[in-house]
């Protein structure tokens, strides 16, 4: 999504309505810091006065920034990545994971399931990795000891399993105990 300018008459709607939406806290705090009524606000000294609305923008500033934390909060968590979001605000992914740190939270890695094989007189171990593959280590019925090859992984279990099963019957031993 691209940050679109917008128009020159949009910016003269925004801005009027966000002095519509500053006036009454900025009078509320000349009032309350002069001591004036809200009908003699202009009554104040122009320093006051310009004092107040600088509070209230200030106010407003704070205001936008915990608004705007909320809408990048609720746009990770229906799964906008950083890159998004700092593309609309304009920023790199790395600004905008600095910006909103727990704007995107990332899905808890699996836990590690098992599950064992006895088949062929052997036994193998079948594991879930973290990254969702699946590997086995087996010892045979002849006790040679094997395991999945050169850091390879499988999709599925049954995968690791079939893999596990051929291993254990090339290790298993007939009812007189030979190979």
């Amino acid at each position: 999504m691209m940050l679109r300018e917008i128009t020159r008459e949009e910016q003269v709607e925004l801005d009027r309505a966000l002095y519509d939406a500053l006036n009454p806290l900025a009078s509320a705090i000349r009032s309350r810091e002069t001591g004036l009524s809200v009908d003699r606000m202009w009554d104040a000294n122009p320093v006051e006065v310009a004092l107040s609305v600088l509070a209230a923008w200030r106010t407003v500033d704070a205001e936008v920034k915990r608004l705007t934390a909320n809408a990048a909060a609720t746009a990770g968590s229906y799964g906008a990545s950083y890159e998004q979001l700092g593309a609309v605000w304009g920023i790199t992914r790395q600004g905008a994971r600095k910006k909103w740190p727990d704007a995107v939270t990332r899905p808890a890695p699996p836990t590690a399931r098992t599950s064992n094989l006895e088949i062929f007189g052997g036994t193998a171990e079948l594991v879930q990795a973290p990254s969702g593959g699946w590997s086995w280590t087996g010892e045979g019925a002849d006790g040679a000891s094997g395991a999945t090859g050169d850091g390879a992984c499988y999709a599925t279990a049954e995968e690791a399993a079939a893999h596990a099963g051929a291993f254990l019957k090339e290790h298993a031993v007939d009812a007189a105990g030979r190979p």
